[in-house]
């Protein structure tokens, strides 16, 4: 890992810096059972800190057995790639003061996508089993007012890490009482 975030960083400095850190990234998703190896089979909903600069942050994401993550913007772009399970992305835009969809895309284990600073995604994992991957973003992720919509209504409201951090602990509890007797 230390030497895949070297790289990352490395990467980040050129003139295209999502483009080259989304082939440093795939270079590692095309090893995914390594990755599987070096961070450990996801256990839990969480993201854990890999790396943080004020250009730069990387972090490992894991999501919970059919976990939603309603529509949000990063104000960065982004590089996703899953070394284990499945996240679906559904991709929105701006229209007559709402959003709508437009697009999806499936990720497995080994692939990647680069999204753009200005996109607004959902998340899921519609399998039965936990998904792993590594995102990488091209800023501080945790210094920036990020939005988030609700998936009901789609309105939009303010996002921030207490936000995320509650959504993550709710999904933990759903996945608990769903496998404790």
């Amino acid at each position: 890992m230390d030497r895949f975030i070297e790289d990352c960083v490395e990467a980040n400095r050129s003139d295209d810096p999502q483009g080259a850190v989304l082939e440093v990234l795939a270079r590692a998703m095309s090893h995914p059972a390594d990755l599987l190896t070096a961070l450990g089979n996801p256990t839990e909903a969480g993201i854990t800190l890999l790396y943080r600069s004020e250009s730069l942050t990387i972090l490992n994401a894991a999501w919970t057995p059919q976990m939603n993550l309603m529509p949000h913007n990063h104000l960065m772009w982004a590089n996703i790639g899953i070394y284990t399970g499945r996240e679906d992305n559904i991709l929105w835009h701006h229209s007559n003061n709402r959003i709508e969809a437009f697009e999806a895309k499936a990720l497995f284990a080994g692939d990647v996508t680069a999204l753009p600073a200005d996109v607004i995604h959902s998340v899921t994992n519609p399998l039965p089993r936990f998904t792993g991957g590594i995102h990488i973003y091209g800023g501080d992720f945790f210094e920036i007012t990020r939005s988030q919509w609700d998936p009901e209504t789609l309105k939009r409201e303010p996002s921030d890490g207490a936000s995320i951090k509650r959504l993550f602990e709710s999904e933990n509890k759903r996945f608990q009482a769903r496998v404790s007797p």
